[in-house]
């Protein structure tokens, strides 16, 4: 198998999205001779997390495969996926808190920190990577893990043909979090994976988490979303005074 081939097999052996043969050729004879086969896997990958699944040239579209064509009707029956479908996330929104506590969850984010029990904590890339942290109990009895598998989130997804839908959890997926997923992140859904009335169900067991963002859509997504939430804050207010 020539390197073009090689390229290509690892990269869809990681369930990343089909690139297109100009997006490899151009990784290829972009040195003379090529970087090592584990060093181009490594910049497609980071690439194509990057990329716009809906408009990208760095991905063969042709390959990609979209959800059902009534999928976002709320009056479609429920149904399984036939095949693999490659999403991309355009919101994340944990609706097991009320609006006061998501906006108090995005600024610790947004500072950096993050609440284990009655303690405050600064993360750090360290501490997301060391399971010890992660399960170190502290004087409230709760921990971060604990904590995370009472939430619920629902996401916005968007196939390669633009189609958005609804993702909700209908299991615990570890991670799916706000300020942990990203705007742009890819995920795939995995052949099975139920549609209800213009909702995915997502399981652990179907869906794979590829990572990545991008970046302009993360900002435009963080500072919006919380400017949204206040404003919906104010507004119940006011219908409360004038009731």
């Amino acid at each position: 198998m020539d390197l073009n081939g090689q390229l290509r097999a690892s990269i869809l052996a990681q369930h990343l999205p089909y690139p297109s043969t100009s997006f490899l050729n151009s990784l290829i004879t972009a040195r003379s001779p090529p970087p090592p086969l584990p060093s181009l896997v490594a910049t497609a990958k980071a690439r194509l997390l990057a990329a716009d699944i809906t408009n990208s040239t760095l991905i063969n579209a042709a390959s990609l495969q979209s959800l059902p064509p009534d999928a976002d009707s709320p009056e479609s029956r429920e149904r399984r996926l036939p095949r693999p479908v490659h999403v991309q996330i355009l919101d994340v929104e944990n609706i097991s808190l009320s609006r006061w506590e998501q906006v108090e969850e995005m600024e610790a984010v947004a500072r950096g920190e993050t609440t284990r029990g009655r303690e405050v904590v600064r993360v750090t890339a360290e501490d997301d990577d060391n399971p010890e942290t992660q399960q170190r109990p502290t004087a409230g009895g709760a921990n971060t893990r604990t904590a995370s598998k009472k939430a619920t989130h629902r996401l916005v997804v968007q196939d390669c043909k633009g189609v958005k839908l609804y993702a909700l959890e209908l299991k615990r997926i570890d991670g799916i979090s706000v300020g942990k997923t990203q705007i742009g992140e890819k995920m795939l859904l995995k052949a099975g994976t139920v549609l209800a009335r213009g909702v995915v169900l997502l399981e652990p067991e179907k869906c794979v988490l590829l990572g990545g963002k991008i970046e302009a859509w993360q900002k435009t997504w963080a500072d919006g979303r919380l400017a949204r939430l206040k404003d919906e804050i104010g507004q119940n207010e006011q219908q409360q005074q004038a009731s």
